[in-house]
Parts: structure tokens; sequence; C-alpha cells
């Protein structure tokens, strides 16, 4: 075991004992950034003095495996090696029972929310959050760096990590740029269930978003084609015995109103008092709630809707159809709340607080007023669970929420770093992925991830590549998906690489004023030379940068990133 003089991993004497030996040996930097890369921490002693620490029991069902050069496609690494039940993997790992995971087949499944509750009071362990420079269209490697530490912690280190990793949209999927399971001999599997449906988390989100949008167009089409009289006895019918009650969903567009004192009395409001709660007086010109699809399908964008004869309205005569337009299903709202919400009660509360629209008279208008946000919750309970997965290596993932940093939220969920942190205790880790450039998931990362957890990282890593450096040197050519990348890009040129950096600087700048201390992880590529990467690691350190290191784990699996 590894112990710091310190309370916290810090500049000081580190023991490390194995067995009936001990050693003593200085650290001249922080140790959990040095922890976050391991390769930056050099021990002066035999060998065997520190297999020990490296083979303790941390991650049980994490193996090594064996790796084959020149890397084969992802699906056939992904296919060559047969996973560990999943129940399995986080029972022993972090001493689970049967009931804390639902299973979905035997490689995936869902954590239960009581783990949380059961194991609150409990340290939490070290939290990095893995982040990177601005990609090219091909991206450059964050979900594969983040399974290859953890994999390098886990099943090499010994320790107790988790990875929480972004779930895959099936957009990118099926078309250019492929999936987000990682790459090489770092990926989640099984990976096409990464990829696709996993546990319908997607899905959940899609039904509960165009739901409300059904819902949005609804009560136009009623407010245009019905008096309040009318709209009255459909939101709040009499009973047989001649009683009006209204819903629990409608108690918020009450309270808004100022009538919440009525909610249990619909007989006493007075007929300017109904039609202020039926007519909501949507101006369909601000309706900014598109629907949404999780397949790329590009003449949806804009869109015509209601053509049918049953959207006519004979009070007006005239034609209720407006201009519409879809989105893809991870840019929804409902995407980022999932990511955001702590538990169900702030789920509901956060889904009913959605602008979709706003009234003539410039009021917005939210799920609440609709009276939707309790059928929107009930689509979204099963996703606010944690979707439990697995490295190739054997070591324990919780997939969940956030794709598209540039577009979206592009975080995994509050949820799913919480009960990571919790799980592997103070000492272990969790691994937690910013999607995009950290000017853009980092930010959201920092800004509004951890605003509302309450989270703070003990150290990030800033992912580049050669590849998107010589990019940002805006004297190569453009890198385009699909296409054959330039001699630029496959022959050694560390002037343009050099040029390149002012975009890692930048990045490293934008962590650093959070408090946070960076490690770069140089994510090597076959055409990467030695000199290019040393041009790196030099700008790097000279720029607050608590390390650059090389790693190798597309190549090698958790073995090229420790």
């Amino acid at each position: 075991w590894l112990k710091s003089t310190g309370s916290r991993p810090a500049v000081g004497s580190v023991q490390l004992r194995t067995g009936s030996m001990k050693q003593t040996l200085r650290i001249g930097r922080p140790l959990l950034a040095a922890a976050a890369a391991p390769a930056v921490l050099q021990f002066d002693t035999r060998k065997t003095s520190c297999e020990g620490w490296f083979s303790s029991s941390g991650c049980p069902t994490g193996k090594h495996i064996k790796v084959v050069s020149p890397t084969p496609s992802d699906i056939a690494i992904a296919q060559s090696v047969t996973p560990v039940p999943v129940k399995e993997v986080f029972r022993k790992t972090f001493n689970l029972k049967d009931e804390d995971i639902y299973s979905y087949g035997p490689y995936k499944g869902k954590l239960n929310l009581a783990v949380y509750d059961r194991l609150k009071d409990k340290p939490d362990g070290h939290y990095v959050v893995v982040c990177g420079i601005n990609p090219t269209p091909l991206g450059e490697g964050k979900s594969t760096t983040t399974v290859g530490l953890s994999q390098a912690l886990g099943a090499h280190l010994g320790q107790k990590v988790l990875t929480c990793i972004r779930q895959p949209s099936m957009g990118p999927t099926f078309g250019i740029k492929g999936g987000a399971a990682g790459g090489g001999y770092s990926q989640c599997v099984p990976m096409e269930e990464f990829n696709l449906h996993m546990t319908g988390d997607i899905h959940a989100i899609t039904a509960a978003h165009n739901l409300f949008a059904a819902a949005i167009d609804t009560r136009w089409y009623h407010e245009n084609t019905s008096s309040p009289e009318g709209l009255w006895n459909k939101l709040c019918p009499k009973d047989k015995a001649g009683k009006r009650e209204f819903e629990p969903s409608m108690y918020a567009r009450l309270e808004k109103l100022g009538l919440g004192h009525k909610k249990h009395d619909p007989a006493s409001l007075t007929p300017e008092e109904i039609e202020r709660f039926c007519m909501l007086d949507i101006d369909a010109s601000t309706i900014t709630w598109r629907r949404v699809t999780d397949c790329n399908d590009k003449y949806l964008r804009n869109v015509e809707i209601g053509k049918s004869p049953s959207e006519f309205s004979k009070r007006q005569n005239k034609q209720l159809s407006r201009e519409a337009s879809f989105a893809i299903t991870v840019s929804s709202e409902i995407m980022a709340i999932l990511a955001l919400a702590s538990d169900l009660k702030d789920l509901r509360a956060r889904l009913g607080r959605m602008i979709c629209a706003y009234s003539n008279k410039g009021v917005p208008l939210t799920a609440d007023d609709f009276g939707i946000t309790g059928a929107l919750a009930v689509l979204m309970m099963d996703a606010l669970l944690p979707n439990t997965m697995q490295t190739l290596e054997g070591t324990p993932a919780l997939v969940h929420t956030g794709p598209f940093a540039n577009i979206a939220h592009g975080n995994s969920s509050i949820i799913a770093d919480k009960i990571g942190l919790k799980m592997v205790g103070k000492d272990g880790y969790v691994l937690t992925e910013a999607g995009f450039g950290s000017d853009m998931g980092g930010e959201k990362f920092f800004n509004i991830k951890s605003y509302y957890s309450g989270l703070k990282p003990d150290c990030a890593v800033i992912v580049c590549s050669v590849r998107a450096l010589k990019l940002h040197s805006c004297e190569a050519p453009k890198v385009v998906a699909g296409q054959a990348l330039s001699k630029e890009y496959t022959e050694e040129n560390v002037a343009l690489v050099e040029k390149g950096t002012a975009n890692l600087i930048a990045h490293i700048e934008n962590v650093r004023k959070h408090g946070v201390q960076v490690v770069v992880a140089i994510n090597r590529f076959g055409t990467d030379t030695d000199a290019e990467h040393e041009v790196i690691n030099k700008i790097a350190m000279a720029n607050g940068a608590h390390d650059a290191v090389v790693a190798e784990h597309f190549a090698k699996g958790g073995a090229g990133a420790v």
C-alpha cells in the first residue's frame, strides 16, 4: 500500500510497504497527479518491492489481455475478449449485493441508487476529470484515454477504480465518426451493446421529449379550436356526482397563478380564474421545443407540421400548421437534466421548470404549465439509474448520459460520479469524462456540473494528439472525416506541432484557472515520432502542466497507460 505522510497526497515523504520491506522515497510533485499518470512516478528501488502494491486486490476482476500488432479493428478486439458477468465485476470490486444491480443480460445492468444511501457517510475517493484540446472531426481519444487509464490503475496497478464514461448517440455510430466505447485495446465492452441501445436511456429521453412536444402542439390546437369553458370541461371534467377535481399534475400551474389555495376546490374558481388556468395563450412563433430522434436524418432539420385535415380550426377557419424542426436526442434539455439531477425528486423538479415557449404576453411557459411533468418523470425513472459495464481488462465502468459537449451538456452524470466516489473509497479513483475540448465540456464540467454537485476534481487529464496539434498550427490542410489524411499528418513535422501547441497551452491555462493540476496525455498514433512528442512535453511543462506523458493504451491497453 501507498501512504502519504500528509492529510492529502502532496509533496513530501511517501512510504511504500511490501510485506516486511519498507522503503521511503521523496516525491517532488503532488502525488495524486502522479498517480493519474503513473509513468510520472519513478520508484528507485528493487522491482519486487513495488509489485506488492501493484498487485493489490483493488480490482479483483482486472485481467491483462494479449495485444496483437498491428492493432486489429475495434470490433475484432472487442469480440476477442470474453467479458466477466457484470454483476460479478461490481460485487467483487465494491462488495455489492445482488439487489444492488439490475441485470439487462449478463454483461450490462443498472445500479440501484440505494447504494449511495448506504455509503453516503463514507469518504470520497480521488476524482479525476479527463478532457482534451480542440479535436479534429475524427476525435483525439478522450474516451479511449479514460478507459486506458482505468485499465492501468485497476488491472495493472491494482487500485480500486471506476470509469464514469458518457453514453454514445447512435447518430455518430451510424455516421462517419463511429461509436464512443473507446478504441483499440482500451474499450468498454460489449462494444456493440454500448454503442447501440444499451439499456434504453436515450430511447426514454426521446419518448419523454417528444411527449412534451406533442402536448405543446395539442394544447395550442385546443386553445385555437375551443372556448375557455370547453377547455375547462376537458381539463377538469365533472365526475358522475357532478363534482370537479384537479389532478395533482395541475397544482404547479395553480400555484404559479396564485391559486394554490383553491387546488382542492375547483368550484371556487371564478370565470376569470378559469380562463387564466385553461388558456396558456401560446405564441406559436416562440415555441423552441423541437422534436428529436437519435439517428442522423438531415431532411428533418426543417419541417412543416399540422398539415392533416384534423388540424383545421373551424372556429378560426384556418389550418393550424407551423414551421418546426427535429434535433438529435442527446441535445435534448432532458439529457442535460438527467446528467445534473441528484435524485428522482430533483429530476421531476427540473423537468417541471423546462421552458418551451412564451405566451402572447411574454410569459414563459413550462412543463408544469402543461401539467405533463409527472408523465415525463415516469418515462425517465429507469434512465436515472447509471448503467453498469466494464472495460476490456475487467475494470468496472458506469455509463450514463452526456455526449456532444459542443451542442449539449457533454458530461457523464452527477449521480454516477457521486456513487462511484463512495464505492471506490478514500484510496480509490473515479475517472469521469468531459466531452469535446476543455473550453466546452471542461468548462461545463467546472461551471455547471461541479457547481451543482459540489465536487472538485483532484486532477485533470488533458488529452492531445500530434494530429490535432498540427491542425491547430493553421498551416496544415483541414482534416475531413472520411477522407485520407494529407502528408503533413503522416510525416514528421516538428514545426507544425510546435505552432499548434498554442492550442494546448490555452487549454492548460483554462483548467489551471480552476485550481486543478493538469497532466497532459499525448495519445500516440502510429505516425507520431519521438521528436514530435518531445516538443509537446517541453512546451506543456513550460506552461504549467504537472507533466506530459506519452500514452499508448490504444495499442497496448492498460499497460500502455502505466
